[in-house]
């Protein structure tokens, strides 16, 4: 088979290319394409380790200037802050501007309580005033919030729960009465004067010897106060306050070489705006009274059948 006559300069000139060093320049310019780092690049130091390095990258820098971007933030934020007004704290209740003195004519238009008293009573329960409630539905006692007839009851004065619509019955039900120190309806204590409580002093001696209960149940410390006051001569009752029974010399109503008078047991307020004490403190209170009327109810009720024995005869 015979050769190309240009056969051998084409061998020639492949050893050539063979020889020749190779490099990115051709047709498409590859040179252009080859990467070379920049001048400025600082050289790596071989003796720092990876995290060093790490600290000098651009995310260090970065994370060094947050605390002075935080701090700017949280000035604003407080200037922010102090220029708004402090909110009242939530859950406190406001407390109400407490009332003054209020003169009759206020509540001229509300009727007049009358008493429930009898003769022969076990006790008979001084109260403050009639409130509006009470005056408005004409029985004592009456608010929703008042925890008069539910201290009788759970006390042992009453031997069931009763209403305020029976206080009328309760001389004849269980020998027990109602008045107050003052006659006239307000909506609460300090709408009453000091010389109108002591006025009612004198009213209360004379209701206790005309129907001569056993005893007299001052429903709450303001009312003791007054009687104590006019008693003494103007002087506070003070150090000297006690709930529950008060000395014999302190008997309202005495008539000398007559009547010893009625025995005084003064009671917490049963209002409920009366805060001073807790449920259970008014309680204890309570219960020491209801001892006592179960005791005297259930003496009296033996006197009474040996009475009836006597009087049948054998």
């Amino acid at each position: 088979m015979a050769s190309h006559p240009d056969q051998p300069r084409m061998e020639q000139r492949k050893e050539a290319r063979s020889r020749e060093p190779a490099t990115f320049k051709g047709r498409l310019q590859l040179g252009d394409f080859k990467y070379s780092a920049p001048e400025t690049l600082p050289r790596r130091n071989p003796r720092r380790s990876a995290t060093s390095s790490l600290v000098a990258s651009p995310v260090s820098n970065t994370t060094a200037t947050a605390p002075s971007q935080a701090s700017s933030r949280e000035g604003s934020t407080s200037r922010q802050r102090s220029s708004t007004p402090p909110s009242p704290a939530k859950g406190k209740k406001r407390k109400r501007p407490s009332a003054g003195y209020a003169p009759p004519s206020t509540y001229a238009h509300l009727p007049l309580l009358p008493d429930a008293i009898a003769p022969n009573l076990l006790v008979l329960f001084v109260g403050l005033n009639p409130g509006i409630q009470t005056a408005r539905t004409g029985h004592a006692y009456a608010h929703p919030s008042n925890l008069f007839w539910k201290l009788l009851f759970s006390s042992g004065v009453t031997p069931r729960p009763c209403r305020p619509d029976e206080d009328r019955e309760m001389p004849a039900l269980y020998s027990l009465g109602l008045t107050n120190i003052v006659a006239r309806p307000s909506r609460n204590g300090a709408e009453l004067s000091r010389h109108e409580m002591d006025d009612g002093v004198a009213l209360l001696e004379d209701k206790a010897r005309a129907w001569r209960p056993e005893s007299m149940c001052v429903v709450g410390k303001s009312i003791w106060e007054s009687i104590w006051r006019v008693r003494h001569g103007g002087r506070p009752v003070g150090r000297a306050f006690r709930y529950g029974w008060q000395d014999e010399g302190e008997n309202m109503g005495v008539i000398e070489g007559e009547w010893p008078g009625a025995r005084v047991f003064v009671a917490s307020s049963t209002s409920g705006l009366a805060a001073a004490l807790s449920l259970a403190e008014k309680q204890a209170i309570w219960d020491e009274l209801g001892a006592w009327v179960k005791m005297r109810r259930a003496e009296r009720e033996t006197e009474a059948e040996s009475e009836d024995g006597e009087e049948q005869g054998p």
